[in-house]
């Protein structure tokens, strides 16, 4: 079995957004899929965490489960705690007292998150991590991408873009995702193994409390003003916050000139990428992700745990907890210039929210995409 190792250190197309607490689940009659030949009796639970930090939480990843579920027939409840810990409880209240058969959850940090994962297990209910590990939170299963893969692929993307500009003595800023996400301590692993083994300085670093965009902009330029805007590059944790530093780069006149990194494959990034601004992006096929998820949660709600066992074939350390999850994690794909194609191939976004301008249609068609 493939085992993901953790890091230390410091440390994201159709639906509309949502106001915390609104549900928008599917109603699907329940009827039985896969595994076992019983049927789900009653709701599947999802809690994603914002829309904030990223725009894949409302635009890809709710109607993925959406579809997933009303694919297998199943009903679910799926809302957004849009940042706030109090009301991710009080969503997951609700969905415990309703009686949900399995709870799907994307913690906003590890103190409410294991709040809900104890209430929910106390309940009978089963839980899954979704795309973050709730270290010590003790859900069983685990579902998310590779993340220590997702940022050797940052770094990777990075490398390249300091390499093609010939800097072999580059100073690299690193803009880290939330202190309180696990991932970002493993995209943070990821991309220093890659930058330090290029032999590049990282001369400075921050961490980016609850993955807030507008203040990883203020930060980045706090640090760009230290460096005296002595920064050949930065590998910045997502395409949010790299939005935020190219913005700064834009004011000084260094947009494009210095490479920054990003993930999450946002139409924002994408569009950045063709336009020469940021260097590259990471695309995870949320779709994978969020279908892997609900077999398992369907799995569970039916109580078929030989058969949510052998979906979950991986294993996740938690050092916090002292234990292994169960686990599903998946592969990410580096996306630079050359294949942005793919992404909307892949039918994660399409050209008409990608090509918007006149400049980017003529990026667009150089690249191939139509």
């Amino acid at each position: 079995m493939k085992k993901q190792l953790l890091g230390f250190g410091t440390l994201a197309a159709v639906a509309t957004l949502t106001l915390a607490g609104c549900g928008g689940g599917s109603d699907a009659t329940p009827a039985a899929s896969g595994g076992s030949s019983a049927a789900v009796e009653g709701k599947i639970g999802v809690i994603l965490p914002d829309t904030e930090s990223s725009a894949r939480w409302e635009t890809a990843d709710r109607p993925f489960f959406q579809k997933a579920f009303a694919d297998a027939g199943v009903q679910s409840d799926i809302q957004n705690a849009q940042g706030d810990a109090t009301q991710f409880q009080t969503i997951a209240d609700g969905m415990i007292s309703a009686g949900v058969k399995a709870l799907i959850i994307t913690s906003i940090d590890p103190d409410s998150g294991t709040a809900v994962i104890k209430k929910a297990t106390d309940a009978g209910i089963p839980v899954i991590d979704y795309d973050r590990a709730n270290l010590g939170g003790g859900a069983k299963y685990y579902v998310s991408f590779d993340n220590v893969k997702v940022g050797q692929a940052i770094g990777d993307g990075l490398v390249s873009c300091i390499k093609a500009d010939d800097k072999p003595n580059a100073k690299v800023v690193e803009l880290d995702g939330s202190p309180t996400d696990n991932n970002a301590t493993l995209f943070k692993q990821g991309y220093d193994q890659v930058i330090k083994a290029a032999g590049y300085d990282v001369v400075a670093e921050q961490a980016v409390p609850e993955w807030s965009n507008e203040e990883g902009g203020r930060l980045f330029e706090q640090l760009y003003t230290k460096q005296g805007g002595k920064v050949d590059a930065v590998a910045a944790a997502n395409d949010g916050l790299a939005g935020a530093v190219i913005s700064v780069l834009q004011r000084n006149g260094l947009a494009g000139k210095v490479p920054v990194s990003g993930q999450d494959a946002t139409d924002e990034g994408l569009q950045r990428i063709l336009l020469g601004t940021q260097c590259n992006t990471v695309y995870k096929a949320v779709n994978k992700e969020a279908d892997a998820a609900a077999k398992l949660g369907i799995a569970l709600a039916k109580g078929d745990v030989s058969g949510a066992d052998a979906l979950a074939t991986q294993t996740f350390d938690d050092p916090k907890a002292g234990t292994s999850k169960k686990a599903i994690l998946l592969d990410p794909q580096a996306i630079t210039k050359d294949n942005v194609k793919a992404v909307i191939d892949d039918g994660f976004t399409t050209a008409d929210k990608v090509c918007t301008t006149a400049e980017l249609k003529k990026a667009c068609s150089a690249a191939g995409i139509s």
